[in-house]
């Protein structure tokens, strides 16, 4: 099945997907007594905006989540992992999903979220899509894995051109961004220590 189909059970996952990311972003502002307002404003993002997400009304883009997760000092992994009452087993069916219907991105977290050396997302991008301006984040080192298709990666002013099996470790605090070529799908693992989503 595609991806980014655009039949009725697609959609009314990814409708359940946001409403599920606002539950858990609204319990965690709830839970430290801070107003929509406040946590707009640390993220650079309207009350609005973090209302509309909490109702399951909009998806953020990757980046402002990022910022939205910073201002409620959490891991984006926090908002979105289900796991096992161990913390330790994460099924295929309850892995936390975030999609990008914009950019035709998807990610999946495989770690649950109690991990706190480990990370590994899976993510598939369509031809042409990818993060173009260069950013950072605060893990320590990060293994980009293609399992199909390829990818373009920048990383602190160095480019590298990834086909299917190729490996690369980069500096995650360095600038640095990627995109899938085309013409077909990538799809890449994302192995972070310490998980910094």
């Amino acid at each position: 099945m595609p991806v980014f189909d655009d039949t009725e059970d697609e959609k009314t996952r990814q409708k359940t997907e946001r409403a599920e990311l606002g539950r858990r972003l609204r319990a965690v502002r709830i839970q430290q007594g801070r107003s929509l307002r406040d946590v707009g404003d640390a993220a650079g993002v309207s009350e609005s905006f973090i209302s509309q997400v909490e109702r399951g009304l909009t998806s953020p883009s990757v980046i402002t989540l990022r910022r939205i997760a910073n201002a409620l000092n959490v891991h984006i992994i926090e908002l979105f992992a289900a796991e096992d009452g161990a913390g330790q087993l994460v099924r295929a069916k309850d892995r936390g999903r975030y999609q990008d219907p914009k950019l035709h991105w998807s990610d999946e977290f495989l770690t649950p979220r109690s991990a706190r050396r480990l990370q590994v997302n899976l993510s598939r991008l369509q031809a042409g899509q990818g993060i173009a301006e260069a950013y950072t984040h605060e893990s320590d080192e990060e293994c980009i894995i293609v399992l199909e298709g390829k990818l373009d990666v920048t990383s602190n002013g160095a480019s590298y051109v990834l086909d299917e099996g190729d490996a690369l470790l980069i500096n995650p605090r360095l600038p640095h961004s990627f995109m899938n070529p085309g013409p077909d799908e990538t799809r890449v693992l994302w192995v972070m220590t310490p998980p910094s989503w």
